[in-house]
């Protein structure tokens, strides 16, 4: 992985056989990451992608080369630990051009290039909430 940090951007590239979550919560950690919103475009060689059915989320792998067709999130921390949450949502192209997506449970890079926008005086905080979900709560 390499990254750029300027005023309130972080460039990220990451490179073949990344883990795509690890990689992002790591840059987060080094560069104090705790409030943003981040986009990407890139391949994935595997991801796991999920979707909440109101219970829990019902996941599925898709292994071998994807096209990042859509790939957004946040940056936010849990309100009791203050752990890291990325949020993601993901799109991807498989090779017979049908498109899937859902929340992004865990990917392998086959490359990516990853923008942070850091949010300046908001704080993102994660509540657990009825539905079985952290809510994001603005602050």
């Amino acid at each position: 992985m390499t990254i750029k940090e300027g005023n309130s951007t972080i460039a990220i590239r990451m490179y073949d056989g990344e883990d795509f979550m690890e990689s992002l919560k790591t840059a987060c950690k080094n560069y104090k990451i705790e409030s943003a919103v981040f986009s990407g475009i890139g391949m994935f060689r595997s991801v796991e992608i999920g979707y909440w059915n109101g219970h829990e989320y019902v996941k599925r792998v898709f292994d071998g080369l994807s096209e990042i067709v859509s790939l957004q999130g946040n940056i936010s921390v849990t309100e009791k630990e203050g752990d890291i949450v990325i949020h993601v949502h993901t799109a991807i192209a498989l090779h017979d051009y049908s498109v899937v997506g859902g929340h992004l449970v865990n990917a392998v890079m086959y490359n990516g290039e990853i923008f942070i926008e850091r949010l300046h005086n908001i704080s993102l905080l994660r509540k657990d909430e009825s539905t079985g979900l952290k809510g994001l709560n603005p602050a």
